[in-house]
């Protein structure tokens, strides 16, 4: 399965509270349906059937996305980010991923 544009499930996530949300205040035909789509958007997004596992789907994927968005050591990325955080932390050229500071 392709990994879901990570702005687009944060879209559909944010959709989908917001729906649930209302509900839970009033009950209302149209955020009904919202809900619905949504749903049904949030599981073709995350490859389930249901939205009770597409929630936790949209999480792993979300959090695996964050760690390939981290620079690695030995790519043009790490190369920058080690050189952006060496000048930043006095010098020091760090030694792997674990050392490089994110940039602000």
């Amino acid at each position: 399965m392709a990994v879901p544009d990570t702005r687009e499930l944060r879209v559909l996530l944010a959709r989908y509270a917001d729906a649930r949300i209302t509900l839970a205040r009033r009950e209302d035909p149209a955020v009904r349906r919202e809900l619905e789509r949504v749903s049904g958007a949030l599981c073709a997004m995350t490859g389930t059937r249901a939205v009770e596992d597409a929630l936790p789907a949209a999480d792993r994927l979300l959090a695996v996305a964050a760690t390939r968005r981290r620079p690695v050591a030995g790519t043009v990325a790490g190369a920058v980010a080690g050189s952006v955080a060496g000048t930043v932390a006095g010098g020091a050229v760090p030694a792997g991923p674990e050392d490089v500071v994110p940039a602000a």
